[in-house]
């Protein structure tokens, strides 16, 4: 079964082994940050059983894991390179009007009119707010992650409907 189909989410990867017993260093994309503190388990590639995560640690930008079933070096070299997977249930739940990045990618971008301007193709993040790659007809419009701008978004829908403010179309 591949792991990036629905109900999965790619959140990182192994960087390299740690020490001798086992325990792997994990990249994790920017968005997930702080992720791995909140799941109890993780695939690695396209395997079909997960890991249950046995410590976690912050170490030089990154995580570093000990999991079940890799217990020595050797086995911890074998998975450098590994994608880190988690499936989207376990994943915590957010404050209400917080999304994941991976919710609002495709959505549907319209104006509190109905007009359609594209889907969102990437989430940016920013020192002060994220931005919101809106693919159109006609390139790319830009849209900051404010209250002012996002009106409302309907994941049920697939929708985000947004004021585009002056000077940004």
């Amino acid at each position: 079964m591949a792991r990036s189909s629905p109900g999965f989410l790619i959140v990182g990867k192994v960087s390299r082994p740690h020490g001798i017993a086992g325990e792997i260093k994990v990249q994790l994309a920017p968005e997930y940050a702080g992720i791995l503190d909140e799941v109890e388990r993780v695939y690695l590639n396209d395997a079909e059983h997960p890991h249950r995560i046995l410590s976690r640690r912050p170490h030089q930008g990154g995580t570093l894991l000990r999991l079940e079933r890799i217990a020595t070096r050797t086995a911890a070299e074998a998975v450098r390179g590994a994608r880190v997977i988690v499936r989207t249930q376990d994943l915590p739940e957010l404050p209400p009007g917080e999304y994941y990045a991976h919710q609002l990618l495709g959505l549907r971008v319209v104006r509190e009119s109905g007009e359609e301007l594209g889907r969102i193709s990437e989430v940016l993040r920013t020192g002060s707010n994220d931005v919101y790659v809106v693919k159109t007809g006609v390139g790319e419009l830009l849209l900051p992650a404010l209250e002012s701008v996002i009106r409302e978004i309907d994941l049920d829908a697939g929708t985000m409907k947004v004021i585009v403010p002056e000077g940004l179309e």
